[in-house]
């Protein structure tokens, strides 16, 4: 695992980004997207947006959901970066219009660039630091953005690393102070992530979803009650 903070604190001019992509969002394909996740109350909550009309130099982006990587400061700051996923009709729709995860089948992101964009050279950073400033005496850890949400919509706070084999070394200190901390994997190559960060985190409990759902798949499934009880709440 890398070490090495980042220089870069931030990307310049992610507030203004997010806000405009913020401000296409309501009745787009990503609010009907992300509605049927079953995560449309964290939309305005993390601040979630859709590529109507791309900056320049984000045309790659175009048509997609935006996700911001909130700070908890705030301010001028207040946004760290910006990530983007696929949600094209022809990667995520089933032949009959249905979306591939509500029959439990996996999207088909073959094209370049897979699922998830990242800006060029932006490093891998923790999603939703805000719940590290929440008195709590746990902390959920998992992989993804949307997994993070169900958490946080489950009342559980939650941060989630981009995937495997992106944690750093730099973000372990601050999950040293909770009384747990549970480490959620959802299939092999999670379990093993999960397994050696757990390594460094005494205060862990690593946990692998039956069935190699993943979290917002329990949620979605069974309702926010059946996903505290995999960590015993």
């Amino acid at each position: 695992m890398a070490s090495l903070k980042p220089k870069n604190s931030h990307v310049p001019n992610s507030v203004a980004i997010a806000k405009s992509y913020h401000q296409t969002y309501r009745g787009s394909p990503a609010e009907a997207y992300v509605a049927a996740r079953g995560l449309g109350d964290a939309a305005g909550r993390f601040g979630l947006g859709y590529v109507l009309s791309a900056q320049p130099g984000h045309e790659r982006y175009q048509g997609m959901l935006s996700i911001p990587y909130l700070r908890p400061a705030g301010g001028e700051d207040g946004v760290a970066t910006v990530r983007f996923r696929c949600i094209a009709d022809e990667c995520v729709m089933a032949p009959d219009g249905s979306y591939y995860f509500e029959s439990g089948q996996k999207e088909r992101h073959g094209h370049k660039g897979g699922k998830y964009r990242s800006l060029p050279g932006d490093p891998p950073r923790l999603f939703n630091t805000l719940a590290l400033i929440q008195p709590s005496p746990l902390l959920v850890v998992v992989e993804g953005e949307f997994d993070t949400m169900s958490w946080e919509l489950a009342g559980i706070p939650s941060v989630g690393a981009p995937g495997t084999g992106t944690w750093r070394d730099y973000w372990t200190p601050a999950l040293l102070g909770y009384e747990t901390v549970f480490l959620l994997a959802e299939d092999g190559p999670g379990l093993t992530f999960m397994d050696e960060l757990a390594a460094s985190l005494p205060n862990s409990k690593v946990i692998q979803i039956a069935g190699e759902q993943d979290s917002n798949a329990v949620l979605l499934g069974s309702g926010p009650e059946t996903l505290k009880e995999l960590i015993g709440r």
